[in-house]
């Protein structure tokens, strides 16, 4: 069985994603938003900041990419297992990812949906963890900085597992 070390509590994370939203919501404002959201770890960051979000006009995607597997660290090949069914065209575009590692998956996201035409695109990330980063990624709405860990809880999974946590752990073997 793993051994789990809280990293944030659930009051840590709704203080961060309300933070997240007001800036979000300040820099768009009057302006139409897309949210593409990364499956499958990041939908239930996706509902907590989209219901925070004070914009008149929000449309809500998913697209998913696969790059783990049942393993911790990274394969390095990037699968896409389901492409944005929204028009993106002159569209402004927020990334929405549960947390940015090795930044591979995210920059081949970003390239994909830059091939859409969008007007803008940016990142927002629940965690942004620069342990292992490997691609050049900037991250422009960041909700908590993780220095280290694998970690699993609030939509991040262990071969599936481990998702429903309602709080972010570290998680040992």
């Amino acid at each position: 069985m793993p051994d789990f070390t809280c990293v944030l509590d659930k009051d840590k994370i709704k203080k961060q994603i309300s933070r997240t939203a007001e800036i979000i919501s300040t820099d768009y404002r009057g302006r139409e938003l897309v949210l593409v959201g990364v499956l499958k770890g990041a939908f239930l960051f996706l509902a907590d900041l989209a219901r925070e979000l004070t914009l008149e006009r929000v449309k809500i995607d998913f697209l998913q990419a696969s790059s783990y597997g049942a393993d911790t660290v990274s394969s390095e090949n990037i699968v896409l297992k389901k492409d944005i069914d929204i028009d993106i065209r002159g569209k402004d575009v927020i990334v929405v990812e549960d947390i940015v590692d090795t930044g591979l998956t995210l920059s081949y996201l970003i390239a994909h949906l830059k091939t859409f035409g969008p007007s803008s695109i940016k990142v927002c990330a629940m965690i942004d963890k620069k342990e292992r980063r490997k691609a050049a990624i900037h991250v422009d709405y960041v909700c908590c900085s993780v220095e280290k860990g694998f970690l699993v809880g609030y939509g991040l999974d262990y071969a599936e597992d481990f998702r429903n946590l309602p709080q972010i752990y570290h998680m040992k073997l």
